[in-house]
């Protein structure tokens, strides 16, 4: 069953996954976004290899394990409510960190593939000064020509973007542009393009995250 046939939130109902650190009393919080088809117990697996003290992890999961249907640049009205529900995922895992004591400021957005697509997409419609967002092997969502007039400022957010330079769901035009329109909003973007990579998180890519939150943990 499409997700477009449930109404209204279709991620509403799915359970949010914790790793890492008790969320009372970490120094930071990653909310993870895992991909298409995966799960948030897989994205978690990624809390092992990044292995920084005092992070705890949230994850919230997709219906169906998949946040919308069609590819991230597809037009957005087909992907809804795919990208407005998942967004509200996220919110409500930012929330939950937020009441734990943990603040926008020592919350990073942590995406792969489609969830890296979402993590960036929403940070750039919700620009303000979060611990960091790192988007491993995607870009802002829409079409080519997508306005990209969002408000607010990033106030120096640290910025990871990582993909492969043939990524066969990634084009890395699409890398570079989203890179350029976070550094316009006030992001400290570092984007890296890997050559012959395929669509995977590499060590460079672990390290460049560990980095982000081992500068939060340190604070």
């Amino acid at each position: 069953m499409s997700i477009l046939t449930t109404a209204g939130d279709p991620h509403g109902r799915e359970a949010l996954r914790t790793a890492g650190a008790p969320l009372e009393g970490a120094r930071a919080a990653v909310i993870a976004i895992h991909g298409r088809g995966a799960s948030a117990e897989g994205i978690l697996t990624l809390a092992d290899a990044i292995d920084v003290a005092g992070v705890a992890y949230l994850a919230p999961q997709a219906a169906g394990g998949t946040w919308y249907p069609y590819g991230f640049m597809s037009p957005i009205p087909l992907n809804e409510p795919g990208i407005t529900s998942g967004m509200a995922a996220i919110t409500r895992a930012v929330e939950r960190a937020a009441a734990a004591g943990i603040p926008a400021e020592r919350t990073v957005l942590l995406g792969f593939s489609q969830g890296a697509c979402l993590a960036s997409e929403y940070v750039a419609r919700h620009a303000r000064r979060w611990g960091g967002l790192a988007g491993l092997s995607g870009g802002l969502i829409g079409p080519d020509g997508t306005p990209r007039d969002y408000a607010g400022a990033l106030d120096g957010t640290p910025v990871f973007l990582g993909c492969s330079d043939v990524d066969g769901h990634i084009p890395a035009e699409r890398v570079r542009h989203t890179a350029e329109v976070l550094a316009r909003l006030g992001g400290d973007v570092d984007a890296r393009l890997y050559p012959g990579m395929g669509h995977l998180v590499n060590e460079d890519e672990i390290a460049a995250v560990q980095g982000i939150l081992r500068s939060l943990t340190a604070a």
